[in-house]
């Protein structure tokens, strides 16, 4: 991986990261593609309508369907779905201690039941990387332990020694792994964890970057439910602490208000299923907020969701028509809506990096907050 920094305002950066596949412009959004999928949305979709340049795919989900060695046969995720340009797959942390009926964490790593059939399963930190190499994904995030919140300050602190532990045994073994030549494009990132705790999330940082070999790293453990206050603090008390000639990862973060606010503390890489979410649900971003897609007020409207949007939806088609789309249940409003979506989040990151580049950030986020309702 190459990593550049384009231009910095203050603390928001603008920076180029090159992986095998694609060149990748910060600040980005990743858009999620769980089971190897972005939920309604193709290959083609992504790259020509979109031109998203990276998208999260999910070990957990991958590895119990269908299968790493299933993938592999295929060319990895690349060759599986099509897409080619870069991947970014999770640690599988969250999802074997969120999804599974019976989870446990020890100093090997996680014992977890697959929500599918119950079938029981181990996460450990050379395991998750295993199944990364098999994905053949650009970017593999370490495995870490996440902790529930509130949580007591023993539990926190030992979440933070675990995911140092399970760093180091990372780092070993993806150093040994990359002397193939299968695995030497494989980038691997740290999870920072400590809950709200600011002296925790020094320690966590601190232990991780003398580890000194990661390629990138990420502020993990937040929108679990703290407040926007808390996560904005947490942020901002964080980033100092990691490299500035690496990327910086806010996992599963979050409304555009959320992007806005931590791009101007420094971060460079986020991912969050709220916009093909809520698209789903009848909630679309636009400009000047959000529209609840289900009312009656949209039901004779010949206006595009976005009067400022030229994604392929808004080009094409009415508040009315998506209206009625939904309403009728009819399946193609998934994938229009979730265009749209997501078109909003990625062209929302492009505006930040022209203004960052140009040191108009400031007045950016001035006349994004101006325009919502």
């Amino acid at each position: 991986m190459d990593f550049k920094i384009d231009n910095t305002d203050a603390n928001a950066r603008a920076c180029t990261i090159q992986t095998a596949h694609s060149t990748i412009q910060t600040p980005v959004f990743m858009p999620v593609g769980t089971v190897g999928s972005v939920k309604s949305l193709d290959s083609y979709d992504m790259t020509t309508l979109l031109d998203s340049k990276i998208i999260l795919a999910n070990t957990y989900h991958m590895y119990l369907r269908p299968g790493e060695k299933t993938v592999k046969e295929f060319g990895g995720l690349h060759g599986f779905t099509k897409y080619d340009r870069s991947f970014l797959t999770d640690s599988g942390g969250f999802q074997a201690f969120s999804l599974s009926n019976i989870s446990k964490a020890d100093h090997d790593g996680i014992k977890f039941k697959s929500h599918i059939d119950g079938s029981s399963h181990y996460f450990t930190p050379e395991k998750v990387l295993d199944i990364g190499y098999a994905l053949n994904s650009d970017i593999m995030m370490i495995l870490d332990d996440l902790v529930a919140l509130p949580a007591t300050k023993e539990r926190v602190k030992l979440s933070i020694q675990r995911t140092f532990e399970w760093a180091k045994r990372s780092i070993e073994y993806h150093n040994k792994m990359k002397l193939s030549e299968a695995n030497s494009k494989q980038n691997i990132f740290a999870i920072i964890q400590g809950g709200t705790d600011k002296e925790f999330r020094k320690i966590s940082a601190e232990g991780l970057v003398s580890l000194e070999d990661f390629d990138g790293y990420a502020i993990g453990g937040l929108s679990v439910g703290e407040s926007n206050k808390e996560m904005y603090d947490i942020v901002e008390y964080t980033t100092p602490f990691m490299p500035k000639n690496k990327p910086r990862y806010l996992m599963g973060v979050g409304t555009p208000e959320d992007l806005v606010e931590n791009i101007q503390r420094g971060v460079d890489m986020f991912d969050c299923v709220m916009p093909t979410r809520n698209a789903r649900n009848g909630t679309l971003f636009t400009t000047y907020g959000k529209v609840n897609i289900k009312s009656s007020r949209y039901r004779l409207s010949d206006e595009p969701i976005d009067k400022e949007c030229d994604c392929y939806t808004c080009k094409r088609y009415s508040l009315g028509y998506m209206h009625h789309l939904f309403r009728a249940k009819e399946l193609t409003y998934f994938r229009l809506a979730s265009l749209h979506n997501l078109h909003y989040y990625l062209n929302l990151m492009k505006k930040a990096r022209e203004a960052i580049l140009t040191n108009k950030f400031g007045k950016f986020k001035e006349n994004f907050y101006s325009k919502r309702v």
